[in-house]
This record gives C-alpha cells, structure tokens and sequence, in this order.
C-alpha cells in the first residue's frame, strides 16, 4: 500500500499543492515564492525523507505570513491523508539537531489530536526578508491539520537562521520516526484501537 497523497487548497489569499510520498528519498521540489521558506521546506523533505512536492502562488506582496501559514494547513492535511488509518506506525519520534551554536529538540505523537507546544525564542525579527515569527506559524498549521502532538524546543542558539533551520530539521527527524513502519505492529498503535 503506498503512502502517498496530493493536497489542492485555494482561497483568495493562496493557491497551493503538495504532493508527498511518507517512504521516499527526502526529493524535493518546492516553490512557494519565498526564497528561505523553500529553503526550509527542502531541509524539512531531506530530513524527514519524505518525497515533497510543494507549489504555491501567494500574495506575497502582502507580506509572506498567508503563503508560510497556509503551507503549513495544506502539508499537514496532507500527511494526514497519506498516514491513513496510522496502522503499522511508530507513532514516536523525537531527535535533537545541533547547528552551530542552535541547538533543537522536536517530539511528536501522531496522536490525532493537533496541537503545536512551541518554546523557541528567536531574537533576531527577520533572517533577509523573512519574519522569523512565521517559524511557528508554519509548525501550528501542520500539526493542527496532520493530528501531530508537536513539542518545539530551542536549548540555545543565538543566529535565527540556524535556530530556525535546526527547527526544521529537528521536526523532520522526529517525524521521520513517528511514521516507520513498525515490524512488531499491524494494528493502530493505541489502547483506544484508534489515533
């Protein structure tokens, strides 16, 4: 059974597409008209070796905050989608990234039930033209939309461009662990029978 699914969401403010595979490579192939965020969302799919697939037309002459946050919405309807029924998964995951000086730590359980813990102060505002606060906008649209329980934690760090990345990348290794396939388990990993 593939894991796999495409995700089209359209309002006035973005036009948006994500296709993702959950067993590929981490191939990635976004454009979303916002230069460090494409570049975030490629560490994510590298990471978490996810295939992602991501396009999106915002008004980002407005200022990038609907194309970052509506991203985030559509990624995690679609990995709500690919995850299925969540038979056969670890459901776990939690990885600490270093870079540099930032040090992260990012827990998931695919629980179901969708809510972002998020403690990563970053100092800096902007990283280019990027509001920094947009970060955890992204990560509040996945895990709400995907049912993710996702837990954020900045340990230090003092350059926003590597906390932010070592964000990314933190939330991709742990979610990588959460959606392996677990030999040991075919049903739903749950005492309630479903997540």
């Amino acid at each position: 059974m593939t894991r796999t699914a495409t995700v089209s969401r359209k309002t006035a403010e973005t036009d948006i597409t994500i296709t993702l595979d959950l067993d590929g490579s981490g191939a990635c192939d976004i454009d979303t008209g916002v230069g460090f965020f494409d570049h975030m969302l490629t560490a994510f799919g590298r990471h978490s070796l996810l295939d992602l697939a991501v396009r999106c037309e915002g008004d980002t002459w407005v200022d990038d905050h609907h194309t970052v946050e509506d991203v985030g919405i559509v990624l995690g309807q679609a990995l709500r989608a690919a995850l299925g029924d969540k038979s056969g998964i670890r459901r776990f995951g939690d990885a600490c990234v270093p870079l540099d000086e930032a040090l992260v730590l990012a827990a998931v359980d695919i629980s179901g039930r969708g809510e972002l813990f998020w403690d990563v102060p970053i100092g800096p505002q902007r990283v280019g033209t990027f509001d920094t606060e947009l970060g955890r906008e992204f990560f509040a649209g996945l895990a709400r939309d995907a049912g993710l329980t996702l837990h954020l934690r900045e340990l230090c760090g003092a350059n926003a461009h590597h906390i932010l990345e070592a964000t990314f990348k933190a939330a991709a290794r742990a979610l990588r662990a959460a959606i392996e396939d677990d030999p040991r388990v075919s049903d739903v990993p749950s005492t309630k029978g479903t997540l």
